[in-house]
């Protein structure tokens, strides 16, 4: 299922590059996350609870960053088993883009899920998976606007 958006932040490529590149503003931004700890410079393992339709389920996962173009793009690849519920695994292509004072963060992302989650039907899985994204994203420029002086 392909999910297709953009967002845009009221801050400079560069900070919302580094942003992306936070672990721990990711971990407040992702709904559900439980933990994301950096294993490497270009990986990071995930623990997350979501509920899609009547199942909810804890994924636990390896998240890795390809073709890393800074502060441009890069695309994120992941994979989790939720034990009885299934699996799911996709990936995102992240741009930004610069626009005046601010950036257009565009992405573009596929995810396929296997197990009991997929027996529930590509419209809800595709319903929930495209409002996690937006939730995602309108955390993240939240959170890019609080912590831009961090950054």
């Amino acid at each position: 299922m392909d999910i297709v958006g953009e967002e845009r932040i009221a801050a400079p490529r560069a900070i919302v590059w580094a942003a992306l590149n936070n672990p721990d503003i990711l971990r407040q931004c992702i709904p559900g996350c439980q933990t994301l700890e950096q294993t490497s410079p270009t990986e990071l393992a995930a623990t997350v609870k979501v509920k899609i339709g009547p199942v909810s389920a804890s994924f636990s996962g390896e998240v890795t960053l390809l073709d890393i173009i800074p502060p441009e793009s890069y695309r994120i690849s992941g994979e989790g088993k939720g034990g009885i519920a299934g699996f799911a695994k996709g990936y995102a292509d992240v741009v930004l883009h610069e626009d005046g004072d601010g950036t257009i963060l565009s992405y573009k992302a596929d995810a396929q899920v296997g197990g009991k989650l997929a027996q529930l039907g590509s419209r809800l899985i595709g319903s929930t998976s495209q409002k996690l994204a937006q939730q995602f994203f309108a955390n993240f420029n939240a959170a890019v606007g609080e912590r831009e002086s961090d950054l």
